[in-house]
């Protein structure tokens, strides 16, 4: 999660003449999460998601914004769409993990 809130920085840290096209970016690979896992998922679902690979998030932020190569960075539009997405996890609260004993 650590790697995804980086993400999130290095977009609010964006440009300001950048970032109606991150947005779009990020929107759409946010929308594919969303297709992939629905809106009832654990946090371990997401991650296994992102361990199995992003090229597919690559794929949508070259679809999306196909004149803007910056705006590709998976680093940046990928980890930015996994952490906004992270909030949206059953066991996720404000920034930590729910478990069990908590």
């Amino acid at each position: 999660m650590q790697q995804w809130r980086e993400g999130e920085r290095r977009f609010m840290d964006a440009e300001p003449a950048r970032v109606r096209v991150l947005e779009r970016v990020v929107e759409r690979i946010f929308a594919e999460l969303r297709r992939r896992l629905g809106s009832a998922f654990m946090i371990d679902e997401l991650v296994d998601l992102y361990d199995s690979g992003t090229s597919w998030a690559q794929d949508i932020a070259a679809a999306a914004a196909p004149s803007d190569p910056w705006a590709w960075e998976s680093r940046l539009v990928v980890d930015a769409a996994f952490g906004r997405y992270v909030r949206e996890a059953a066991d996720y609260a404000g920034g930590r993990r729910l478990t069990r004993d908590a």
